[in-house]
């Protein structure tokens, strides 16, 4: 099979790769075609969700090439991020992601997903975000021959493919919801239902954030993406937590008719982790819950509940400290020590009848994530309770979010005057998304009514 060489200068025996070329008279021009198979680049599937792993591959390639993958992606708002990893063909001149491991770039080893989960902001303190769920990120992998490994001898192979990754199943239904004072978006699966249901909760991020209520209902799960300040008429920032407003949410969700109840589930990460605790305390709707590098002590908003009033926490404000890029680092900012805690306002987890689950990051630096969690699993042990359990992943970061997604090591966040620190290693991280994100479709599978019989 011939192919049209990459170099079109004067009329040569090799192209631009060394590969033997011979020349086709017939054809116009005087152009010159190699005789080696055609180089092929393949990524697949081609749409997919973000969920789900990717098989790159490169074919048509010399015996011991080196060859440059670069992988970009634009955000919601045009900001580029991008990675690249180094690798080398093997004998038949193949070069298969799942097989090879990468020799340098911005991973090294056998990592068939580094391409996506090593993406880097273009600008610093970037965070890949998914606003719009609707549509796709469109991810574009490009092939370069590559002799070293400095960017001035990249040299184009014209090869070029971009697949899809989506954050919503093409049959996942969107409702915005306006009910009362619940402002979100439901996210229904596919079919008549009635399907286990989820509310989903972000941070101090604030507004409304649905890529993971809506992955989540992609998996089979009926999920409210629940906003709770900055949002529409929602208070712009948070001075007080009502813990009715989350207990109208979730009678919402359990009325509604495509849930199946009477028992719904609830995700918070962060400042949303803490809420999601409160609500598996005092409302009876929560029969299982997840808390993602949350607090388990009421922290900086007081906690109102009908005639109960948790005032939050004082903060060791003197631990806040800057790194060397001058990001904020609040590890310490709750308690630094075990010794320091016995005075918090924790939450009185002792009360929880649902089952929870505590996903730790160890290199957590927002917060002591681990050591407020064992704090909360020890008041259940206290009291004779099993109902906790605790996840930790070494060198996991805060922000733990679906596979595949980029570790966001530090951004900038709402209401800050300088980006924020999350923390996090780039290799396990990922492995702690990949691992964890099982975890959470397979724990609220065994937790919520019916889900055992449906997914």
């Amino acid at each position: 099979m011939y192919r049209r060489c990459i170099s079109l200068t004067k009329a040569v025996y090799r192209d631009c790769f060394g590969r033997k070329c011979t020349f086709d008279w017939r054809s116009e021009g005087r152009r010159h075609f190699c005789q080696l198979p055609m180089l092929q680049l393949t990524v697949t599937p081609a749409s997919a969700l973000v969920d789900e792993p990717v098989h790159i591959q490169v074919t048509g390639l010399l015996p011991s090439q080196m060859v440059t993958f670069k992988l970009s992606v634009k955000d919601d708002k045009g900001n580029l991020f991008h990675s690249r990893a180094f690798y080398k063909a093997d004998e038949t001149g193949k070069v298969d992601l799942q097989r090879h491991p990468s020799l340098g770039g911005d991973y090294v080893g056998l990592h068939p997903m580094g391409l996506f989960w090593s993406l880097k902001p273009e600008k610093m303190f970037g965070r890949l975000l998914k606003r719009d769920v609707n549509r796709p990120w469109e991810a574009t992998v490009d092939l370069y021959d590559s002799v070293n490994y400095t960017e001035s001898t990249l040299h184009p192979m014209e090869m070029s493919q971009t697949v899809q990754r989506w954050f919503i199943a093409p049959d996942v239904k969107r409702e915005q919801v306006k009910a009362g004072r619940i402002r979100g978006a439901l996210f229904l699966p596919p079919g008549e239902g009635p399907f286990p249901a989820v509310i989903d909760m972000f941070g101090s991020i604030g507004g409304l954030v649905e890529f993971r209520a809506s992955l989540l209902a992609s998996r089979g799960f009926a999920t409210l993406a629940l906003a709770y300040f900055a949002y529409e008429d929602l208070p712009t920032s948070l001075l007080e937590l009502d813990l009715e407003y989350f207990e109208e949410a979730a009678n919402f969700l359990v009325s509604h008719p495509k849930t199946q109840g009477p028992g719904i589930g609830v995700i918070g990460v962060s400042k949303g982790a803490e809420i999601a605790l409160a609500m598996a305390c005092y409302l009876k709707q929560v029969v299982a819950t997840i808390c993602i590098n949350g607090p388990t002590a009421v922290c900086d908003a007081s906690l109102r509940y009908k005639d109960e009033v948790h005032t939050p926490t004082s903060p060791h404000k003197e631990y806040v400290e800057f790194d060397l890029f001058r990001a904020l680092r609040f590890r310490n900012y709750l308690a630094a020590c075990e010794d320091e805690l016995s005075e918090y306002n924790f939450l009185p987890v002792e009360k929880a009848e649902g089952q929870i689950l505590f996903i730790i990051g160890e290199d957590d630096q927002c917060l002591q994530s681990k050591l407020l969690a064992e704090k909360a699993l020890n008041k259940l042990r206290r009291q004779g309770k099993n109902n906790g359990k605790m996840l930790a992943y070494p060198g996991a970061g805060h922000l733990i979010e679906p596979p595949y997604t980029p570790l966001c090591y530090s951004s900038w966040s709402p209401g800050f005057p300088y980006p924020l620190l999350w923390g996090g290693e780039m290799v396990a991280h990922s492995v702690a998304q990949e691992q964890s994100w099982r975890e959470i479709l397979n724990f609220f599978r065994e937790h919520l009514p019916g889900a055992r019989n449906k997914l």
